[in-house]
């Protein structure tokens, strides 16, 4: 559950998320985010962070790990992930409520995920090992440009519009980086 911010220069033990796990996604900034899914078991828990303390939120309608996240605290998008096997659901977050929308058009996990809100975001790679990409409009996932190196457990930065992805598993792990 442990929870660490960074300042810029180094990072320092904060208050810890209220519920323990590994494999969830999160967005939003150190001052504002919202952390949601994970295991063990498969949960659908979302925890708000006001920059001091962790708040349970409303959860996730699909309990799952291995999913990515984008957006911010207030404005954010859930998708992907295992439930046990890989699923495609979407959810997007309007500050209080998640509602489930169009799905990933490739259901996957160990995706990475990265943008500003939900309403532009790109899901990106993935497991089974794949260089799919795909562009959220706010409405409907679109395929775009492919990684050129397939490859799940992938980190990600950026938006929609300018993007880095890095290492991952092809297998085996990657130092990898691909700009967007």
């Amino acid at each position: 559950a442990i929870t660490e911010s960074y300042n810029g220069t180094s990072w320092t033990e904060v208050n810890d998320l209220n519920t323990a796990r590994s494999l969830l996604a999160g967005a939003g900034t150190n001052t504002a985010a919202l952390a949601f899914g994970g295991t063990p078991p498969d949960t659908a828990v979302t925890e708000s962070w006001n920059g001091t303390s962790w708040t349970e939120v409303n959860d996730l309608n699909t309990a799952r790990k291995s999913l990515a996240g984008a957006g911010t605290q207030t404005d954010a998008l859930a998708f992907g992930g295992g439930n046990p096997g890989v699923i495609a659901v979407t959810e997007l977050w309007n500050g209080t409520n998640w509602t489930e929308v169009n799905d990933l058009n490739t259901a996957r996990k160990y995706l990475a995920g990265c943008g500003a809100s939900n309403t532009a975001s790109l899901a990106i790679g993935g497991s089974p090992t794949t260089a799919a990409t795909e562009l959220w409009n706010g409405t409907n996932w679109t395929e775009v440009n492919d990684l050129n190196t397939g490859r799940f457990r992938v980190g990600s930065a950026g938006t929609t519009t300018s993007a880095l992805v890095f290492g991952g598993n092809i297998p085996p792990q990657t130092a990898v980086t691909e700009s967007w």
